[in-house]
């Protein structure tokens, strides 16, 4: 088995992708249709961690507006005009696969942010990962009761993450 590298996600890594988030997220489930709709609508913000053998991780990201989080497994329709982040909607590692490769995806993600003439990530941070992204350079935004509402679909403790590129 190669040593996991990240790869741009093709149509048919959706199995696996599928079977990965069930594996890691199942309290937020997400039908197969929805993350399809995210590789199609943005495949540059799309990869899978590839060991040549198995895939065994991957991360959804695509452009979107600030504080507008998109709901929980809900089709987004299309991306919208104006976009001012970039969204990393999930990166899901199978355990162990684990140490540093969220760092190598989220700086592909920040090149195609500054390619895109974006200037902030932003990410809902779930099941107590909010460490791992504040070493990443995100700062949680204080929620006000529209983005508190919106978050609840994502479980107790998710914070809503923003990272200024411009400041790094």
């Amino acid at each position: 088995m190669s040593k996991p590298h990240w790869r741009p996600a093709r149509a048919s890594d959706l199995a696996a992708i599928c079977a990965i988030a069930a594996h890691i997220h199942p309290a937020l489930p997400e039908r197969a249709e929805v993350l399809a709709e995210k590789m199609w609508l943005c495949p540059d913000g799309c990869g899978v961690l590839d060991t040549d053998d198995d895939i065994v991780g991957y991360g959804l990201a695509h452009p979107w507006m600030r504080y507008r989080i998109p709901p929980l497994d809900g089709f987004l329709q299309e991306l919208p005009d104006g976009a001012d982040c970039l969204y990393i909607h999930d990166v899901a590692v199978l355990s162990e696969f684990r140490g540093g490769v969220v760092r190598a995806y989220v700086a592909d993600i920040e090149k195609l942010a500054r390619a895109s003439g974006i200037a902030t990530l932003a990410l809902v941070s779930v099941y107590g990962t909010r460490p791992l992204w504040e070493r990443m350079g995100f700062r949680a935004v204080t929620a006000d009761a529209e983005l508190r509402a919106k978050l609840a679909s994502y479980g107790d403790g998710a914070t809503y993450m923003l990272r200024d590129l411009a400041a790094t």
